[in-house]
């Protein structure tokens, strides 16, 4: 292989909970970025067998684990999102695989023979990777209005009780902005949505040109 070279752009795309940064983040895949999950990453982290998944069956129980050893996630959930306290818990053993897989996938996209003009990672804790912003050429926050966002949440069969409990547990819009180099703000149609975000993707391709 070749000698690695850096992707032209590597924007971390940060939201919480029904804020619209996935879609957002699928809009930039439809432009043609390679969009990156660290949701999907953190599934990866606990495949059957894995050393991470061992860790959290230690931590809290056994018993979520199937005959075949896959995780329960539903159950995790439930454990995990009990209290603040067991959602960190989780996030500690989590976090250090996520983040090693994350370097690992940019270094091949780096690595490629033919890149692509844009890396969307998709965050959605982004405290917790604040340390791996240096890998990033822009932090995209994407927000909404909370009650926005609860009817979001409620639409896709969230309850109430759930919605409270992840979003205690996600940095504030505040902190977003404070991290973020351009924010967008979704709090009107989907088309209006992505009008901001093809603005947004033009004048970075704008810049790149010089």
């Amino acid at each position: 292989m070749g000698a690695c070279v850096e992707p032209r752009y590597t924007v971390f795309v940060a939201g919480g909970i029904a804020s619209g940064k996935s879609t957002v983040a699928r809009l930039l895949e439809q432009q043609g970025a390679l969009r990156i999950d660290l949701d999907e990453l953190s599934r990866e982290v606990l495949a059957p067998g894995s050393p991470c998944l061992e860790e959290v069956a230690d931590a809290f129980g056994s018993d979520l684990l199937d005959e075949d050893g896959s995780l329960d996630r539903a159950l995790l959930a439930e454990r995990a999102f009990e209290t603040p306290e067991e959602a960190r818990r989780l996030e500690a053993i989590e976090m250090p695989y996520i983040k090693a897989l994350l370097g690992d996938r940019l270094t091949v996209v780096s690595c490629s023979s033919s890149l692509p003009s844009l890396v969307a990672v998709e965050v959605p804790l982004l405290d917790r990777v604040e340390d791996m912003l240096p890998l990033a050429d822009e932090v995209l926050a994407v927000t909404a209005p909370l009650a926005l966002r609860r009817e979001r949440a409620a639409g896709r069969g969230l309850s109430e009780e759930d919605f409270e409990a992840r979003l205690a547990n996600q940095p504030t819009d505040e902190y977003l902005r404070s991290k973020a180099t351009a924010v967008i703000e979704n709090d009107g149609t989907m088309s209006d949505l992505r009008r901001r975000v093809d603005w947004w993707l033009a004048t970075r391709e704008e810049a790149a040109r010089g």
